[in-house]
C-alpha cells in the first residue's frame, strides 16, 4: 500500500512539469505492462482475500487517477499550443494592405437594374423572374398580338432550331406566366435580358434589358399609373423633372400612353440628345388589354391593371450620359472604370 501511494505522488509531481513527450514515457512507465503498479497486481496471488481486495482496489484507482492527470496535462498542454499558434498567427485587421489589384465594382446596367428595382420596392412592388426562352403563346399571343399581325414586324425574333421556341422579345411576357400562378392583386416588376435580331449601332443591340411592371387589382384606374411612374422618375432622376404622358398605342394595352422627361441636358430648349424636341422619351405604359386578363381567365369586369416597361440601357446611358450602347458591352476597361 505505501508502494502504490508512493508512486501515486511521484508520478503526480513528474506530470506538471512534463511535455507531451515525457507524458508518453510516464503513461508507458506507470501504466504500460512493465509498470510498477502492474506489477503489484500480478503479485496479488501471493496476499490473503482480505489484502488482495484492498491492494488490488488501490491499484486500480491509482491507475485511474495517474491515467486522469495525464490526460487532462494533454489537454492542457494542447490548450497552451494552439493559444501560441493563434498568437503567433494573429492578424491586425486595422493595418492597411497594399492589394495590386483594381477593385471591382458593378457594371452600369445592373446598377441601373438594382436601382430600379429598388425603387419600385419601396413603391410596394415584389421582383420576380420569367425565363429567357420562350414560346409564341407567352410571348405574342396572349400579349393580344395574333400570327401575322404587323407589330410582329418590329420585333424581328430569333427562333430556335424547334421553331415553336424563340428568344424572348420583351420581358412583357413574364406578365402571363405570374398571372397564370397567381390570383390578384399583383403588384410586381420582372427585370431581364431580352433579344431582337437587330444590326448594332449608337442605339440598338440585339441584346438588351428590360424591366416590365404590372399591377392587377379591383379599381385599378390610370391615374394610379401615373402616380406611381411620376414619383419613380422623380426618385431615379430629380425630383424637379417635368414628366408628361403621351398618348400611344400598344397591342397589349389599352389606353397606351409613352412618358416622356424633360430633357435634362438642354433643359429643354433642344439638343441632340432630345432631337431638338426638349422631351426625352424613357418608358412605355398604360391599362392591361381585356383580352390580355382573359388569356390568363381573370374576369375582367371585375379585375383590371397597368402596365409598363422600360429599356434599361436607355435610362443608363441617359443618366451616365453615354451616347452609344455599344460601350455597355466592349468590355473595355478604361470605360468600365469610370463607374
Amino acid at each position: 500500500m505505501n508502494d502504490i501511494e508512493l508512486v501515486v505522488n511521484e508520478v503526480m509531481e513528474k506530470i506538471k512539469s512534463a511535455d507531451i513527450v515525457t507524458l508518453k514515457i510516464l503513461e508507458s512507465k506507470y501504466l504500460g505492462k512493465s509498470s510498477v503498479l502492474t506489477k503489484i497486481l500480478k503479485f496479488l496471488p501471493q496476499y490473503s482475500v482480505e489484502n488482495k481486495k484492498k491492494i488490488g482496489a488501490e491499484a486500480n484507482k491509482a491507475k485511474n487517477i495517474i491515467k486522469n492527470e495525464i490526460n487532462k496535462k494533454k489537454e492542457d498542454l494542447k490548450k497552451s499550443l494552439f493559444n501560441e499558434k493563434i498568437q503567433k498567427e494573429k492578424l491586425d485587421c486595422s493595418q492597411i494592405f497594399y492589394f495590386p489589384f483594381s477593385k471591382g465594382s458593378f457594371h452600369p446596367v445592373i446598377e441601373t437594374i438594382e436601382t430600379i428595382s429598388s425603387i419600385f420596392k419601396t413603391l410596394g412592388f415584389s421582383v420576380d423572374e420569367g425565363p429567357e426562352i420562350e414560346n409564341d403563346w407567352y410571348n405574342f399571343e396572349a400579349l393580344n398580338i395574333p400570327k401575322n399581325h404587323p407589330v410582329r414586324d418590329t420585333q424581328d425574333t430569333f427562333y430556335l432550331s424547334d421553331t415553336k421556341k424563340l428568344l424572348r422579345t420583351h420581358t412583357s411576357a413574364g406578365q402571363i406566366r405570374i398571372m397564370e400562378k397567381r390570383t390578384p392583386p399583383i403588384k410586381v416588376i420582372i427585370p431581364g435580358k431580352v433579344y431582337r435580331n437587330e444590326t448594332s449601332d449608337a442605339s440598338h443591340s440585339s441584346t438588351f434589358h428590360q424591366i416590365e411592371g404590372l399591377f392587377v387589382d379591383e379599381n385599378i384606374v390610370f391615374i394610379d399609373l401615373k402616380v406611381v411612374l411620376t414619383e419613380f422618375v422623380h426618385i431615379f432622376f430629380s425630383d424637379d423633372l417635368d414628366v408628361r404622358f403621351r398618348p400611344s398605342y400598344f397591342q397589349f394595352t389599352e389606353p397606351s400612353a409613352e412618358v416622356d422627361i424633360r430633357c435634362f441636358f438642354c433643359k429643354g430648349k433642344g439638343c441632340k440628345v432630345c432631337k431638338n424636341l426638349g422631351w426625352i422619351e424613357i418608358l412605355g405604359c398604360g391599362m392591361v388589354h381585356p383580352k390580355v386578363l382573359g388569356a390568363v381567365n381573370y374576369n375582367f369586369e371585375k379585375y383590371r391593371g397597368y402596365a409598363f416597361g422600360l429599356g434599361i440601357e436607355r435610362i443608363t446611358m441617359l443618366k451616365y450620359k453615354i451616347d452609344d450602347i455599344r460601350l455597355l458591352y466592349e468590355n473595355d476597361l478604361r470605360f468600365l472604370r469610370q463607374f
